[in-house]
């Protein structure tokens, strides 16, 4: 493992993941003969999408049986019609899995009326952190994050999921430094977000770290993108760290500063990193249906155990999803806490600047 891999898991998760773990034996479980359909609500192209196709054939070679596994794409309603269809529809027979992202996260931590799943209520049996990248194009004039106080002079254009998606990430970070940012609220996922940026429909975007890797990088190398900063990492002290995927770039607590001349600080700041937390330390999530058996649920959990010591898993990991730890057990339940859970305060502020800002009602 390189030394890039040693990115934070939480300060929780990585206290459970200190502690002595006693893994059950092997359950009799087999899925031979049969195919495994992984739903992932977005789009294709996106960061979920390419986390699921790179984790699926590692899950078909250590599930018992090996099965085949098939990723479905749901998009729609910012994520939210496809996690509802698994809620309606899969059977607890460990043939139906659901992947999550923070964008299905959020509406459920708001009280997004559209959601109709409960989180509490399925089967944990993956979780991995994430990071993610903003960048922009050169014909805003910006050649590096050291002109980003520029971009305060232009009216900006970004390509949202949707106001309770994981797109409220950038706006509470794009409105804290200050920017002038339109929002076209409708994509029906971050890899149709990056195509409108492809097609100069809009002149600011982030992806997910691996999105970026994938589809921004060679953007960048060929001069038609800016990268400017990092949604950054936490250490196990809670302090807010350089993405060790991209060590070069800033976070967005050190643009603040490099802007402003102080740290960020405040109630608008207290949102946006507790919705950083809630959206990128556990990121993407793998669930079983509620009712399964727990047989099938620790095959499920032993499989990702023995994915994460493939030789083959680790030699290639870092270079699509970056660096962090994938985890299961429980480092997975710490971080499937911390996804789920933000404080009273923070929602109702946040709920509030929805609607006064956006005209986005999330009354039932």
């Amino acid at each position: 493992m390189t030394s890039r891999r040693a990115a934070y898991l939480g300060s929780a998760a990585l206290a459970a993941a200190g502690m002595a773990f006693a893994a059950p034996a092997k359950a009799e479980v087999s899925f031979e003969g049969e195919t495994i359909e992984w739903i992932i609500p977005f789009g294709t192209g996106g960061g979920s999408d390419t986390w699921a196709r790179f984790n699926a054939p590692f899950m078909s070679e250590h599930l018992p049986g090996n099965p085949d596994v098939v990723v479905v794409n749901e998009s729609g309603g910012g994520s939210t019609r496809g996690t509802n269809l698994f809620t309606q529809r899969a059977q607890p027979d460990g043939l139906t899995i659901l992947g999550t992202s923070g964008s299905t996260q959020f509406p459920y931590l708001l009280n997004d009326p559209r959601v109709q799943y409960e989180y509490q209520d399925w089967e944990v049996v993956m979780v991995a952190p994430t990071g993610g990248v903003v960048y922009t194009t050169p014909d805003t004039g910006v050649e590096s994050v050291e002109d980003i106080e520029a971009l305060q002079e232009i009216q900006l254009t970004y390509a949202s999921q949707g106001a309770t998606s994981l797109d409220l990430v950038p706006m509470l970070g794009f409105d804290l430094l200050g920017l002038d940012v339109n929002y076209v609220f409708g994509f029906s996922g971050r890899g149709d977000g990056r195509v409108a940026f492809e097609r100069g429909e809009t002149n600011i975007d982030y992806q997910t770290s691996s999105a970026y890797l994938a589809n921004v990088e060679p953007m960048v190398e060929a001069g038609e993108a800016v990268p400017l900063f990092t949604w950054g990492v936490l250490d196990e002290d809670g302090e807010m760290q350089r993405d060790p995927t991209f060590p070069d770039l800033p976070t967005l607590e050190e643009v603040y500063e490099m802007m402003h001349g102080e740290p960020p600080e405040g109630d608008a700041y207290d949102a946006y990193r507790a919705f950083n937390i809630a959206g990128f330390a556990a990121q993407k999530m793998v669930f079983l249906p509620e009712g399964t058996d727990e047989e099938i649920v620790e095959a499920y959990r032993q499989a990702f155990r023995d994915i994460f010591e493939d030789p083959d898993y680790q030699d290639s990991v870092e270079d699509v999803l970056g660096a962090y730890e994938q985890v299961t057990d429980d480092a997975a339940m710490a971080l499937f806490d911390a996804g789920t859970t933000i404080s009273d305060d923070v929602r109702e502020r946040v709920v509030r600047m929805l609607e006064d800002d956006y005209d986005v009602d999330l009354g039932e």
